[in-house]
């Protein structure tokens, strides 16, 4: 039987209709439109569905749409746009740290919660941080060097 819950959705409120265990990628990709949150594995081993609720990483794929009512969800679409990227966007794009790009979303909602932490990470904390990311373009090395040039410029040193 669905529900209504209410969330922020990338600094907007919505009103979502859903059983209270529906996974939140759905409503996001299903009912909200935001197809930037991909669906990887559906069992939190790859990453690609992270999104940020409250600041926090999160598997959007397991995570039940009912633990997030009230809470704020940033998604990759609530990062940055085409004329004013993130950052960390910024980084990627000119490090061309993605091939396929799949797993980017997740990777980028990850570093962001990271650089929120850790303005300054070491390159172990960038690589724990992104422990249960997976990227089978084999692009880590660009991603890493990415995040490390977007920490530079939001005031970092990494």
């Amino acid at each position: 039987m669905s529900e209504t819950f209410s969330l922020t959705v990338n600094g907007k409120a919505e009103t979502v209709s859903a059983p209270p265990d529906t996974p939140l990628i759905y409503v996001l990709r299903n009912q909200l439109g935001l197809k930037g949150v991909r669906y990887g594995c559906g069992l939190e081993q790859c990453g690609c569905c992270t999104v940020l609720v409250d600041g926090a990483p999160a598997f959007a794929c397991s995570q039940a749409v009912e633990t997030t009512a009230g809470a704020s969800v940033e998604t990759i679409e609530g990062l940055g746009t085409a004329d004013a990227p993130h950052p960390l966007q910024q980084a990627f794009m000119d490090l061309q740290a993605g091939q396929c790009g799949y797993c980017l979303a997740g990777i980028l909602m990850a570093a962001k919660a990271l650089l929120a932490a850790n303005p300054d990470p070491t390159r172990q904390d960038i690589v724990t941080a992104l422990d249960g990311h997976l990227c089978r373009c084999g692009a880590h090395t660009r991603i890493i060097a990415a995040i490390q040039q977007a920490a530079k410029v939001m005031g970092g040193s990494a």
